[in-house]
């Protein structure tokens, strides 16, 4: 498998070599999992899908390296035979035409920089890499990081490539930390409005309780919670931990245990978007904002539905384009950042920008990034390194 990987980053190379020579653009696509996020840009199609298949995987050190053209998929069930997963739940999205499978590769998750709903627990796609394989704009092939978790050589080069949009270079190879597999979890369900919700979760970060995932929404979709604001919370760890908490949390404020599998489905769903609150509404000209904030910022009043991620720190919500002004209002005063995560009408194409401006120095330190990898601006021309990527 190695061998096939090799012969494939070998093609990929020439072919930037010739695009370099030609000064020919080069749109980098995986599965395509993403194109609603990721706006288009001029250039040829750079298909990853040959750079497929497994390099290393030791178990025992929690460590595995693949192509990045591998099936987010296909790694997830590799790793689930051994009782392990990328504890982040990167979000598939794309579903195959034509299989009805996931389409989400490794490259483009790194490349998008997104994670799940036990993102704000865990920490993020950055904080499992450690290292990369990639093709320059000079069509160089370079290798940053390591296969252990102990070795720092070229480690924040490599976290550089996360949520990048593959502006910086093609990656052929990532090399990703793993863990196993929480022995026990639990989600338990709340009736709360959005104020006590968040209140209740500070009360909670503040305790020492697995606290995994949680999510706030009005759940206007199961007959038996018709239009109830609902706080979902997962716990997960020790047997004796998941245990305890449930009973301490449901002392706090009265709920429900939800069945596990139907749990998991349902945070699946969260995480992929498929929620009944991420249907497109009816209206036109509407987006699906995306607003960072931090975890104990208060409600944000806006006249628009809501669904809360990430113990407070993520807040969704669909507005038309001309609310930009006052959802910048709003954000701002929270002390957070917002962007168009999903753009009116979008089907293959994504947001254009972000309205919230960056500063001089940030912008001034992506122009050296992308001088320094792609100084001739061959790969996905028109995209800014992490300019569509806010704190994922």
């Amino acid at each position: 498998m190695q061998h096939n990987l090799s012969e494939a980053s070998a093609r990929l190379t020439d072919r930037v070599a010739a695009a370099l020579a030609d000064r020919t653009p080069l749109r980098i696509r995986g599965g395509g999992s993403k194109d609603f996020y990721v706006p288009s840009s001029p250039g040829e199609v750079l298909d990853t899908s040959e750079l497929r298949g497994v390099v290393s995987y030791e178990p025992s050190e929690l460590v595995v390296t693949v192509g990045a053209g591998t099936p987010l998929a296909e790694l997830e069930a590799l790793l689930a035979e051994k009782g392990q997963c990328l504890p982040f739940e990167p979000p598939h999205f794309g579903w195959s035409a034509t299989q009805g499978e996931p389409t989400a590769t490794v490259g483009g998750m790194v490349a998008a920089g997104l994670a799940g709903p036990a993102r704000a627990s865990v920490g993020g796609v950055r904080d499992y890499v450690l290292g990369v394989k990639l093709v320059n704009g000079l069509a160089q092939h370079l290798t940053f990081g390591g296969q252990v978790m102990k070795n720092v050589a070229g480690y924040d080069v490599s976290r550089l490539m996360v949520g990048a949009l593959g502006t910086l270079g093609l990656l052929t190879e990532v090399s990703l930390k793993v863990l196993p597999q929480a022995p026990a979890e639990a989600t338990l369900v709340f009736e709360a409005d959005q104020h006590t919700a968040l209140e209740q979760l500070h009360r909670w970060g503040a305790e020492p309780l697995p606290l995994n995932a949680s999510c706030w929404v009005r759940d206007a979709s199961d007959a038996g919670h018709a239009g109830k604001d609902l706080l979902f919370v997962r716990l997960r760890g020790a047997v004796a931990a998941v245990e305890s908490a449930s009973q301490r949390m449901m002392t706090d404020l009265a709920g429900t245990r939800m069945d596990n599998a139907q749990a998991q489905a349902d945070w699946t769903l969260c995480g992929n978007q498929r929620l009944p609150f991420f249907a497109r509404p009816a209206e036109p000209n509407m987006a699906l904002w995306r607003m960072s904030v931090p975890q104990t910022a208060a409600v944000l009043e806006t006249p628009f539905p809501q669904l809360v991620e990430w113990h407070g720190g993520l807040r969704w919500l669909w507005a038309p384009m001309d609310a930009q002004t006052q959802l910048q209002r709003v954000v701002r005063d929270a002390g957070g950042s917002a962007a168009v995560f999903v753009a009116p009408h979008a089907g293959t194409t994504g947001a254009s920008h972000r309205f919230d401006a960056q500063s001089l120095a940030l912008a001034a330190v992506e122009r050296r990034l992308k001088d320094t990898f792609d100084p001739h601006g061959i790969f996905n021309p028109g995209l800014s390194p992490h300019a569509n990527h806010a704190s994922a």
